[in-house]
């Protein structure tokens, strides 16, 4: 068991020497100093979301509609908030959810790799994105210990879809993600006001351009091309899979194959008997589609139809209290999103690592101080619904 919660000692064992934190202790101090990081284009495509972003909004507000019941005579000095699933044990649910332009977010260009050295100093596990500034090998190369994912978008060419995950298989990384909400870009105004589509200028392509039967497609190499080359991969992005499309997804892979995007009992039913091997339940995080429900307020159904499978969960995490609250409406793990990309911004690994121990000391210290020992002992009725 990891004494997360012993992360706040550090800082004020720190403090007696004069020393105060280099960078914020809260999801706004984060979010405001990597606002004046990021250029004006990048800070949109990070903080926006889809339309007049109500669904973005509607994902954060849903934490606060469900409170915590502390319990007491429980002597929790010891917490275990470890956990296994996919034939891995894990030390903590946390996870690093897909980022298209995690890259571009470091002062070095390299946010990828950055994120892939943090998880193998902290063991939360990072779902690595298709696009990406460095080649997936290079980022599993970086994870250490620490197990990865890899999150595919699905091409529309086949052999091109086959050898992406062939290539993540023989990186080393421990399961295949596949995003199904974004074979289309959803409707985002921020982006559009400063004409922002980071891939048609060529960014974050680096393992389309390093992937053999993709280049095999282009009339000529990407460094000769740049143009015809975002063209092409322009033309082969988005596959907008059908159930038809299951089994074949299903043979790509003797991985644990696990899908994203679904917040609906129906489609996780038919995914499960499908064959697949988790659930994502995600709304990716208000980024795509406006108007829909908090995903948290679907996840107790996403969780009941998923039976024994395991669900990892986004959309709207912004502290650890809010990782504890998912994990008690049958979350197996939690992901998060912009709190570790204004980690990367603010401060590269070392930011990274900040904002991971931060949520993991929040969630630990607050199971130890309300009388969860265990993940086991979050369960629904841990929670009541207030406001």
């Amino acid at each position: 068991m990891t004494d997360f919660g012993a992360y706040q000692y550090e800082i004020y064992f720190d403090g007696l020497r004069g020393v105060v934190p280099h960078f914020p202790m809260t999801y706004e101090g984060w979010e405001e100093r990597a606002r004046a990081t990021l250029s004006p284009s990048l800070w949109s495509y990070v903080a926006g979301g889809a339309g007049d972003e109500h669904t973005q909004r509607a994902n954060v507000a849903a934490f606060s509609r469900r409170a915590l019941v502390p319990r007491m005579f429980v002597g929790a000095k010891q917490r275990d908030l470890s956990v296994s699933m996919f034939g891995l044990t894990l030390p903590s649910p946390l996870m690093m959810a897909p980022v298209g332009v995690l890259g571009l977010c470091a002062q070095d260009g390299h946010g990828d790799l950055a994120a892939a050295r943090a998880a193998a100093r902290t063991g939360v596990p990072m779902i690595a994105s298709t696009l990406s500034v460095d080649p997936m090998e290079q980022v599993a190369a970086e994870f250490g210990d620490t197990p990865g994912f890899f999150q595919l978008y699905t091409p529309t060419d086949r052999d091109l879809a086959a050898s992406l995950v062939q290539r993540a298989e023989a990186a080393g990384f421990q399961g295949i993600v596949v995003t199904l909400d974004t074979w289309v870009t959803g409707w985002r105004p921020r982006d559009l006001s400063t004409s922002n589509f980071p891939q048609l200028r060529g960014h974050c392509l680096a393992n389309y351009t390093s992937d053999p039967v993709f280049r095999a497609a282009l009339p000529k190499p990407p460094e000769e091309d740049p143009g015809a080359t975002v063209m092409h991969w322009a033309g082969v992005f988005g596959n907008p899979l059908t159930w038809d499309d299951l089994p074949w997804l299903r043979s790509l892979t003797t991985l644990p194959l696990i899908v994203k995007g679904l917040c609906h009992p129906e489609d996780v039913r038919r995914a499960r008997d499908g064959g697949v091997d988790g659930i994502y339940c995600s709304n990716h995080g208000g980024r795509q589609a406006n108007g829909g429900l908090a995903t948290l307020d679907v996840l107790p159904e996403v969780v009941e139809a998923a039976d024994s499978l395991p669900v990892i969960f986004d959309s709207g995490v912004r502290s650890g209290t809010d990782v504890v609250k998912a994990l008690a409406l049958g979350a197996s793990a939690v992901a998060i999103g912009r709190p570790y990309i204004h980690g990367l911004a603010i401060g590269g690994v070392d930011g990274l690592v900040h904002v991971l121990r931060s949520l993991l000391a929040e969630a630990d210290l607050l199971m130890a101080v309300d009388g969860y020992p265990t993940l086991a002992d979050l369960t629904p009725d841990a929670l009541r619904t207030v406001g």
